[in-house]
């Protein structure tokens, strides 16, 4: 083989991963399917191989360098890491203070309450006419779009709601340079307003408040600017730093006062990037269109993007061909804070990946499957009560970030109220957001973004709810004694933290019979209609979905024996602590409280 073809196929396997000589090449990590498809081997025998020396592993197991070294030895290959040459992208940061010199313009997100009007200001400020066309008004997907003000840009971000502005931040893009938080001036701060401004203090994005329909007889401005006031958000006209703009988005009053003022603060943030540099970004939005493909709106943030750039964007590539504005109008530059659609993208990214553009197509290939080597198996860790009181132990620097729902809102008040007090040197506890209401949704978005803990605070967290939880690692604490829950957070942050427990259900079981005793008084005939039920287990009392009593079992029975447990599909007996008389068709829920071991 002469010199040319032989590093022609070096850098073949280099790049591909493969055999070359004998020597398995590779340079990312890989899963046993990968591996064995690479190098031509039975994945079933190498997983039997493995079973017989009491290791379990499947296709999909991310593997060690050893286990990849072990397999190759195993089937006659030598073995090679290679480096790759291309970083990844995504840990890059998009500006740099100290050499952006470029003025860019401003990143606005309209955020507020459902109804407010978030969607009519973006039509009157383009003069178009977004919202006749969306489905009942309101705002399906994420778009982005520019206008010119006295000959300057600002970019609108308009997004469904606050849980994908920071569902974006949770995967690490920070695209907003200032919140627009519109409220009605009928209605005032609702709890989707409190969510958003939760959002905004959390990814530290200076607010400007939009006072909307203020055309409306009951407007009630002051009313408004009183309540926003609650929420650390104080209007320059009563003292603070806050700017508001009184606005009727429908009739088109003092909306160019709003963005003259988005300009003033933009001015003030001084934001910069650097123009003549390869273009770097995020996805705000990304589809699989029938007739274009893969296809996403990505917002430049730094540098210049132009038709023929080769782009990594996430774990994709493509060469850009073909630019839109939001107007479908093909555009061949892009510069920064510009919003653009692309398409022939290898794969559909998600809200909040990264994009990079590269001179040539090998970097961009390399660079976005470095990226996809990357999340095989991802699985970060979220923060924990003990993770805080660890660190506290070691005398780190120990920070808390906290979300607090709690039954009512007397309740999250005091809470809140007796959190503020602790002062323990060498700790900084922030609470992102505190409010009445279930655990939502937008809190797990909010809490593993901001790598937060959820207090719940007489409250029943939902099953589903809590199984998202544990997917995110967002841990939710729930408590009914507000004494334990202000010592439970004392002592995280002075290390001294006890056994953490966490509520376990264990099942379900419907009364079936019911009978009298003249020694026990009621025993209810029970079916158990999931899990199992245990003996002495805490128990809830369901009536036509409502709960009525809180307990505990004090005898359970199969037949006339005594059991520890009773598992599904079963009959069993069973008597409960109080005086209560249980009803046929009630449901049991047996739970308790488990010790959670770390690791």
């Amino acid at each position: 083989m002469d010199k040319k073809k032989k590093e022609n196929k070096t850098n073949f396997a280099k790049k591909k991963g493969g055999v070359l000589d004998g020597v398995f090449i590779y340079s990312s990590s890989l899963t046993l399917d990968q591996l064995c498809k690479q190098l031509n081997i039975s994945s079933t025998e190498t997983i039997k191989n493995f079973l017989m020396q009491g290791k379990m592993i499947s296709l999909n197991s991310v593997l060690s360098d050893e286990l990849i070294a072990e397999i190759c030895l195993d089937n006659g290959f030598d073995f090679k890491k290679e480096e790759s040459t291309v970083d990844d992208f995504t840990k890059a940061s998009v500006f740099d203070k100290n050499s952006d010199h470029d003025e860019r313009p401003p990143v606005v997100t309209i955020m507020g309450h459902v109804d407010h009007g978030k969607t009519t200001l973006i039509d009157c400020i383009r003069h178009s006419n977004i919202t006749d066309s969306e489905h009942g008004g309101i705002t399906q997907e994420i778009g982005a779009y520019q206008k010119t003000i006295n000959g300057k840009k600002i970019t609108f971000i308009d997004t469904p709601g606050h849980e994908a502005f920071t569902a974006m931040r949770a995967r690490g893009a920070s695209v907003t340079d200032i919140v627009v938080l519109v409220v009605a001036a009928d209605d005032g701060v609702k709890p989707q307003t409190i969510e958003a401004i939760a959002h905004a203090k959390a990814a530290n994005v200076p607010i400007i408040v939009a006072i909307n329909k203020i055309d409306k007889p009951e407007a009630n401005v002051q009313k408004v600017l009183s309540e926003l006031s609650a929420h650390d958000l104080l209007a320059e006209e009563w003292g603070g730093d806050t700017m508001v703009f009184n606005i009727s988005a429908k009739k088109n009053q003092g909306v160019d006062e709003l963005l003259e003022g988005i300009l003033s603060l933009a001015e003030l943030l001084d934001l910069k990037a650097t123009d003549d540099k390869l273009a770097t970004g995020t996805v705000i939005e990304a589809k699989l269109d029938k007739k274009e493909g893969s296809k996403a709106t990505l917002l430049v943030q730094n540098g210049t993007l132009h038709i023929g750039d080769y782009l990594a964007v996430g774990e994709f590539y493509c060469k850009v061909r073909k630019m839109t504005n939001e107007y479908e109008t093909n555009v061949k530059v892009a510069l920064p804070s510009t919003p653009v659609q692309v398409t022939g993208l290898s794969g559909v990214p998600v809200a909040g990946d990264r994009f990079q553009a590269f001179s040539n197509e090998k970097d961009a290939k390399t660079a976005a499957e470095k990226r996809a080597a990357s999340l095989i198996g991802k699985n970060e860790a979220g923060l924990s009560l003990a993770d805080v009181s660890a660190s506290a132990k070691e005398g780190e620097m120990t920070n808390i970030n906290l979300i607090i729902k709690t039954d009512t809102q007397g309740t999250a008040e005091a809470i809140k109220a007796s959190l503020e007090k602790i002062d323990i040197p060498g700790t900084k506890l922030q609470i992102l957001h505190c409010a009445s209401g279930e655990v939502s949704l937008g809190d797990l978005v909010l809490a593993s973004a901001s790598h937060a803990i959820v207090l719940a605070f007489g409250l029943r967290v939902s099953a589903s709810i809590k199984r998202l939880a544990k997917e995110d690692k967002v841990e939710i604490r729930e408590y009914n004694i507000i004494y334990h829950l202000i010592e439970d957070i004392e002592r995280a942050l002075q290390g001294t933290l006890g056994p953490v427990f966490e509520e376990v259900i264990y099942g379900h079981a419907e009364v079936r019979n019911l009978f009298k005793a003249s020694k026990v008084g009621q025993i209810a005939g029970l079916f158990v209609k999931d899990g199992k039920i245990k003996n002495n287990s805490r128990i809830r009392v369901y009536r036509n979905d409502e709960l009525i009593l809180n307990t505990h079992l004090t005898s359970l029975k199969r037949f006339k024996d005594d059991a520890k447990e009773v598992l599904t599909g079963f009959e069993c007996g069973a008597t409960i602590s109080d005086n209560f008389n249980l009803e046929l068709g009630d449901i049991l829920e047996s739970y308790g409280e488990e010790e959670v071991k770390n690791g």
